[in-house]
């Protein structure tokens, strides 16, 4: 179907302003008639070629998969088989959570030829993001009509959560620097309780560590060397209700939460421990059995990455609960969520109940505006008020804390940059010691 299109507008304003002044001056009908009668035969003529001419296609490259939050280009590609170059707007079906400012687009496409658009796009959500047609209008030679219609293939790609620190990781720890990310090995010889083999000693070697047996076969100095203890097994629950729905800077509490757990699997599956994770807080509960090995990190990708918050507060008793049903060997059970002063009354008698049978570390992210508060210029009644409730907040929340770890769980309170860091150290902490 043909529309009229802006350059029409003008000419027919051009034709009636004409038609005004021969009104006015008689002798210029004859003038005004013609014009009318040229405008016609222009427009139709126009309109005939715009519809004779062949529609613009269009091809989408879309990666397969994008990280939160990092930009990237997609490049869209209009093809014309006509023989005469056609002007275009373009605008593109984009997925929900992908935002850009290059749409609409104007711009001739060449006759049998093309052109290409390099879109700037940027992930603002996670999960599935379907593409739909390309919307196309395209314009008639002299700009009178113009053809608006659908191209193009639907296609789906997928928003993961921005594991570039994974990566980061990854190629530090190929070079043995994972001191540059923050995290400290701690070198106790014979803590782990894992035995890995028997070699000549060192200066340093703890006495404990001299194989007797061996060193008299030898009449020299053996050790017994450690390794940490494999095949153990660390599941992660995701707190999926409101707590983690707020900002805290370009990133919600929840996807930074999510990071973190990443960086987290990424070194245990390196270390040789099998992963699980498991939602609770979410109408439906998400469970991945254990996985194990480096190449098992796109199984948990693709389960975590579209995970998202709902509205509604998470269940710590039920959550327990499905835990225990699901997965009864003794594991490392990390729980990522934002505590609260009343959790005290809901939160301790379920991590009491998972505590009998599994080591359990609470990872709590602390609120970035709130630490911001903590240090205001007191001026007024007001401000005094706010700063008086902050640090009853954060007394409240020590509180918590102290007790959790004296139940004998153990806390990781920490704010969101700082979080995949406190857990990857803990982790290696509690694989030194052998608390697992």
């Amino acid at each position: 179907m043909l529309l009229p299109a802006r350059h029409l507008l003008p000419a027919l304003t051009g034709w009636l302003l004409l038609g005004f002044a021969a009104s006015l001056w008689p002798p210029g009908i004859p003038w005004w008639t013609g014009a009318g009668l040229l405008l016609a035969a222009v427009a139709l003529w126009d309109a005939i070629g715009l519809a004779t001419t062949a529609r613009v296609t269009t091809t989408r490259e879309v990666p397969e998969r994008m990280a939160l939050a990092v930009p990237l280009e997609i490049l869209l590609t209009l093809h014309h088989s006509g023989l005469r170059p056609v002007r275009v707007r373009v605008w593109d079906t984009l997925p929900q959570h992908l935002e850009t400012v290059d749409f609409p687009w104007t711009g001739i496409v060449p006759g049998g030829g093309f052109s290409t658009i390099q879109v700037r796009v940027t992930p603002a959500g996670r999960g599935p993001a379907p593409f739909g047609q390309v919307h196309v209008e395209q314009f008639s030679r002299f700009g009178f009509w113009c053809r608006r219609f659908r191209t193009g293939t639907p296609s789906l790609t997928k928003i993961y959560p921005n594991y570039e620190p994974v990566i980061r990781f990854a190629l530090l720890s190929m070079g043995n620097q994972q001191s540059q990310m923050g995290i400290r090995q701690l070198n106790r010889p014979g803590q782990s309780r894992e035995f890995r083999q028997l070699r000549d000693y060192q200066d340093g070697d703890a006495m404990s560590q001299i194989d007797w047996k061996a060193t008299s076969r030898r009449l020299s100095l053996v050790s017994r060397e450690y390794q940490e203890q494999r095949n153990q097994t660390l599941i992660l629950m995701v707190d999926c209700g409101r707590r983690l729905r707020p900002m805290d800077g370009d990133l919600s509490q929840f996807d930074h939460s999510l990071n973190a757990l990443l960086l987290l699997s990424y070194i245990a599956l390196r270390q040789g421990d099998l992963v699980g994770v498991m939602s609770f807080g979410s109408e439906t509960v998400r469970w991945l059995p254990p996985v194990k090995g480096p190449h098992a990190m796109p199984a948990i990708l693709n389960h975590l990455y579209d995970y998202q918050p709902s509205a509604a507060p998470g269940d710590f008793g039920q959550a327990a609960e499905n835990l225990m049903a699901r997965w009864s060997r003794r594991a490392l059970v990390i729980i990522a969520t934002n505590l609260r002063s009343e959790d005290q009354f809901h939160f301790t008698a379920p991590l009491a109940l998972i505590r009998r049978k599994h080591l359990v570390v609470v990872a709590s992210l602390r609120e970035k505006e709130v630490s911001v508060m903590e240090q205001p210029q007191v001026a007024d009644l007001s401000t005094a008020v706010r700063f008086s409730a902050v640090l009853q907040y954060h007394d409240e929340r020590r509180q918590l804390l102290e007790k959790l770890h004296q139940g004998g769980i153990l806390t990781v309170d920490a704010a969101a940059a700082e979080l995949p860091i406190a857990l990857g150290n803990l982790y290696v902490s509690i694989k030194k010691r052998g608390l697992l």
